[in-house]
C-alpha cells in the first residue's frame, strides 16, 4: 500500500488513500452533494463507504450520527484513520462489515436517510472479466453483495418514508428503478451527470423514498463535468469507478 493524505475535495477535510489502488471518487461527491439535509435528519447511513469520503463530507452539512460501512479492511482502515485525523469520530461510526449484515447493528426501521456509491457492474461468476486486483474489483463488481440485496438492506434500515440515495450506471437505471419498487420504494428524484454534454450521461443520482407516494418525479437539471473545473480534475485522473476495462 502506497497511503497518501489528501485534501477532501474543497471541504476543508483531509483523506487518508491508497494511490496505487482505490480513490475516492467524483461519484461519492456528486452523490453527498446530492443528499438533502435538514434538522429532521438524525441517523445517516452510508453502504460501501470505501474510505469514508461520503460520512465526512455530510458531517459538513448536518448534525446527524452518521455511520459508515464498508468490507474490505484495508480500505476501511484508510477510512477510520481518516476520521481520526479529522477528529470526527464523535460524529461518525465506521464498521468493517458487509452492509447484507445490518441487522447486527440497527433495529428495523431506525434510520433516516441511507446513502450508498455501490459496485456498479455485475457479477457473472468466475468466467466474468473484472479487474484483476481484487480489492478494485470488489469495489467495482456485485461479488459480496448485488442490487437486491443492497436495497433489501436499506429497507431494513430505514424507517417508514425514510429516504434512500444512490450513484450508478445509467445502463442500469431500468433495473434499479424496478427493484426499488419491488422493494416499496418510489424514485423522487434523479440527476443525470455528464462529462460533456454532447455526449450520453455517465451516471445518475437517485433519490427514493420508502412507502413514499406514487408520483411527483423530479428530474434535475443535468451536470456537465466539463463545465465544472473542479469536477472536472477529479474525472480526468480517473478516480472515478464508472467505468472499468475489465469489466466487459
Amino acid at each position: 500500500m502506497s497511503k497518501v493524505l489528501n485534501d477532501l475535495f474543497d471541504y476543508g477535510l483531509y483523506i487518508y488513500q491508497d494511490s496505487d489502488k482505490f480513490k475516492f471518487s467524483l461519484d461519492s461527491i456528486l452523490l453527498a452533494e446530492f443528499v438533502d439535509v435538514g434538522s429532521t435528519i438524525n441517523q445517516i447511513v452510508d453502504f460501501c463507504s470505501g474510505n469514508g469520503p461520503i460520512p465526512m463530507i455530510l458531517s459538513t452539512k448536518c448534525n446527524a450520527d452518521i455511520t459508515g460501512i464498508e468490507i474490505q479492511k484495508k480500505i476501511f482502515d484508510l477510512g477510520k484513520e481518516s476520521i481520526e485525523y479529522n477528529k470526527l469520530g464523535n460524529k461518525i461510526k465506521f464498521i468493517n462489515d458487509n452492509i447484507t449484515n445490518v441487522k447486527k447493528y440497527f433495529p428495523d426501521e431506525s434510520i433516516d436517510v441511507v446513502t450508498c456509491n455501490p459496485p456498479y457492474f455485475k457479477f457473472l461468476g468466475n468466467n466474468s472479466l473484472i479487474n484483476e486486483d481484487k480489492e478494485k474489483a470488489i469495489a467495482r463488481h456485485e461479488i459480496t453483495m448485488d442490487l437486491d440485496g443492497m436495497i433489501k438492506s436499506a429497507k431494513y434500515v430505514l424507517k417508514n418514508k425514510g429516504v434512500f440515495y444512490l450513484v450508478h450506471r445509467c445502463d442500469r437505471l431500468e433495473e434499479i428503478i424496478h427493484c426499488l419498487g419491488n422493494n416499496g420504494f418510489n424514485v423522487k428524484k434523479l440527476q443525470f451527470v455528464y462529462s460533456n454534454i454532447s455526449k450520453d450521461a455517465i451516471m445518475v443520482l437517485i433519490k427514493a423514498v420508502k412507502n413514499g407516494n406514487s408520483g411527483s418525479l423530479k428530474i434535475m437539471p443535468p451536470i456537465d463535468i466539463s463545465n465544472l473545473k473542479s469536477y472536472k480534475g477529479i474525472f480526468e485522473r480517473g478516480d472515478s469507478h464508472e467505468d472499468d476495462s475489465r469489466s466487459r
